[in-house]
């Protein structure tokens, strides 16, 4: 239990579980034309998108162990409750599994994953080392949420069940509002880690332009993406859809609560600002949500 445990702090959830809703929604919007589940396929997704996202993630810790020092001392490696060597060989298996199994379903899958593994890669590690500048860091991760999960994923799977190209507003307006989310991600992830980054020379937002900055600027990008979303769906009620009812009913709602909580952060203190993050990360999740609760109720 105590390996499993390690294993599952190391594997960073709340990234785990962002890649599981992503995946479920996806899945649940592409099967929407004639109602007729593949689970095999969903199954191998699921897969996939994890040990592609362990690797990611794991692939960073493996980097980042001085770091981490400072800023995550709790994580397994800096903490000792997992060696380099484990952590190289747990990523490994990740990748070759992820890839393996992608190949399997579509070679554009694969292409797919193999992209985003090398900008995962390149995000960490040297010569490229994304991540040591704020702007390369978020187009990284952005890319990678954004684009390749939902774009390319939504494409391959909707060609391998309905033989289609085709793009649904549902899923472009889904799309833009991740790639913005994940953007404002990459800046607010490096909030409480402004020490050991400064140290190392990441120059991350929050290092070069101190924390409020950060804030401000992230909230009002993510807000008028709430907005735009709202107007988009807004735009749409002539069709007395009752989907896009919800969906405009639910950005709503969502963007009221985003208000709420950027108000909640005390910015002289650092626990308060870590748990400003791991609530950011509730509404990542609850946008994903929000169409899976309305494609599950159509």
């Amino acid at each position: 239990m105590k390996r499993i445990a390690v294993l599952w702090k190391f594997s960073r959830p709340h990234t785990i579980v962002g890649s599981i809703v992503s995946i479920l929604t996806l899945y649940l919007i592409v099967i929407d034309t004639h109602h007729v589940h593949q689970f095999q396929l969903l199954f191998l997704a699921l897969v996939i998108g994890v040990s592609n996202n362990v690797f990611i993630v794991g692939i960073n810790q493996v980097a980042d162990v001085e770091i981490d020092r400072i800023n995550k001392p709790e994580l397994p490696i800096p903490s000792g409750r997992l060696s380099i060597p484990q952590a190289k060989v747990i990523v490994f298996v990740c990748l070759v599994l992820s890839l393996v199994l992608a190949f399997y379903v579509s070679v554009y899958l694969f292409l797919i994953i193999l992209l985003s593994s090398i900008i995962g890669w390149a995000y960490s590690m040297p010569p490229l080392h994304l991540k040591r500048h704020h702007l390369s860091a978020a187009l990284a991760i952005a890319t990678v949420r954004g684009i390749l999960i939902n774009v390319g994923g939504f494409l391959v799977f909707n060609y391998i069940v309905n033989g289609s190209l085709e793009m649904t507003l549902n899923v472009r307006i889904l799309a833009m509002f991740i790639f913005v989310f994940s953007i404002v991600i990459a800046w607010f992830k490096d909030l409480s880690d402004v020490e050991g980054d400064a140290k190392y020379n990441i120059r991350s937002l929050a290092v070069n332009y101190s924390i409020k900055p950060v804030l401000v600027g992230g909230h009002v990008l993510l807000g008028l993406a709430y907005v735009v979303t709202i107007l988009l769906y807004a735009n749409q009620f002539t069709s007395n859809n009752s989907e896009t009812r919800d969906l405009f009913y639910g950005h709503l709602l969502l963007l009221v609560l985003f208000i709420v909580n950027a108000f909640s952060i005390k910015l002289s203190e650092k626990s308060s600002i870590r748990k400003f993050y791991k609530r950011f990360w509730l509404f990542f999740f609850a946008e994903y949500l929000l169409y899976l609760f309305v494609y599950m109720v159509k």
